[in-house]
């Protein structure tokens, strides 16, 4: 079993601008170290806010070992809690999603308010103190329709990212939405292999024809590469849509937690569609003009999204093992937008469903490469892979301070 400070040696051997070390994406004893010193840590994307219409609305997310209820209150206020009950352990819900005006434990039906407060338990006995026995909550936050949580006793801080989320998604109206399409697939391959594909346009042109017919190539504008330099094309776009009142200059948090930026699509491309038109007649943003491109935004470990003028989509990752994640993906659209007359469901999503089961193969096949004894770091393109450089930076430096407190020094 590999110990934290064999894990630490392994970051401290890795060459920079390299791909990691093989263990980092097959071996169970860092894929537990991730959980444990990242995952287990960090503000994680949950769910979009529209899908709690209601009090007693509720999704559950697990993470690892743990499942996590997450359920809106009779007072409106979404709070979560761990899923499990207090008598015996356990889980309260057992589907993934739904409505109930309490909750209630299918064992012995002990149950709770939808703030987490036992209401009633059988045959206790009068000295039973039920203030006592109320659900173990969750640390839950949301902003701008996305809801967020965190495992860790302690959460990091997330103001300065709720801030920033705020104004960028200020045109984007996702709390007066509904989600269309979900799709969940699981890629056999590891967590990091599928932020690493993610984070780069470098694979595009031989493998993702449908998106190519509107996401640009170039990492210039989409902020994939500090190396890249500027470009008028991007400068030009967020002007445009600054002048409209719609935050879109490109910004990442100083550890490189999180970043924004709104970027043009190819030519006059509307939406990720066949044609490049819009997708949905009505828009779920406030721009006066179809052309506002795509707001780019990545929480790490857990989130990518892209918000258009007129619909939004939102991509959630879970590791399940070391050489398993999930990608849960879902397409929000206004919720009086009518299927069928303001949108057709394979229009909109045709082009990420096949961009997702592309990304899922190229991801699966990396990971057979990686598994083979033969496989060693290999270096990235610093103009077409400067956001994996900055990933898999940013995955080192936050592994090494949760181990050691301070920053990593690389190997040269």
């Amino acid at each position: 079993m590999l110990r934290d400070a064999e894990v630490l040696s392994l970051l401290t051997s890795r060459r920079p601008n390299h791909s990691l070390p093989r263990a980092f994406y097959t071996d169970p004893d860092v894929f537990q170290v991730d959980l444990e010193r990242i995952w287990y840590r960090s503000w994680l994307f949950a769910a979009a806010l529209c899908e709690l219409p209601k009090a007693g609305s509720y999704v559950v997310y697990a993470v690892g070992l743990s499942s996590v209820l997450i359920v809106r209150g009779n007072d409106g206020v979404v709070r979560a809690f761990h899923n499990t009950c207090r008598h015996r352990g356990s889980a309260l819900c057992r589907s993934a999603k739904g409505t109930n005006p309490k909750i209630v434990c299918p064992y012995h039906q002990w149950t709770y308010e939808l703030d987490g407060q036992l209401f009633w338990a059988k045959d206790m006995g009068s000295d039973f103190d039920r203030s006592r026995h109320g659900l173990k909550p969750v640390h839950c936050r949301e902003i701008a329709g996305l809801i967020y949580i965190c495992l860790a006793e302690d959460a990091p801080p997330f103001d300065a990212f709720a801030e920033q989320a705020a104004r960028y998604l200020a045109p984007h109206d996702l709390v007066n939405s509904k989600v269309a399409h979900e799709s969940t697939i699981i890629e056999h391959g590891n967590w990091k292999l599928v932020w690493e594909n993610n984070r780069e346009c470098y694979h595009c042109s031989g493998n993702h024809p449908s998106l190519c017919r509107t996401f640009p190539e170039d990492p210039k504008l989409f902020g994939g590469s500090s190396e890249s330099g500027s470009s008028a094309a991007l400068d030009q776009h967020v002007a445009r849509c600054e002048a409209v009142g719609a935050a879109s200059a490109f910004r990442i948090d100083p550890q490189g937690d999180w970043r924004f930026v709104r970027m043009p699509l190819l030519g006059a491309a509307e939406s990720y569609t066949m044609d490049g038109k819009a997708a949905v007649a009505k828009p779920n943003s406030s721009f006066p003009f179809k052309t506002a491109g795509a707001l780019l935004k990545f929480s790490y470990p857990s989130t990518w999204n892209h918000f258009l003028a007129d619909h939004a989509i939102v991509f959630r990752v879970t590791p399940i093992s070391a050489t398993e994640t999930e990608v849960c993906t879902k397409w929000l659209v206004h919720k009086d937008a009518e299927e069928g007359r303001d949108y057709d469901l394979t229009r909109l999503i045709e082009v990420w469903a096949a961009t997702n089961d592309e990304d899922r193969v190229v991801v699966e096949n990396n990971q057979r490469g990686i598994l083979s004894p033969g496989y060693e770091p290999g270096p990235y393109s610093a103009l077409q892979e400067g956001g994996v450089i900055q990933f898999v930076d940013w995955y080192a430096e936050t592994l090494a301070r949760s181990l050691t407190g301070r920053e990593l020094v690389a190997a040269e």
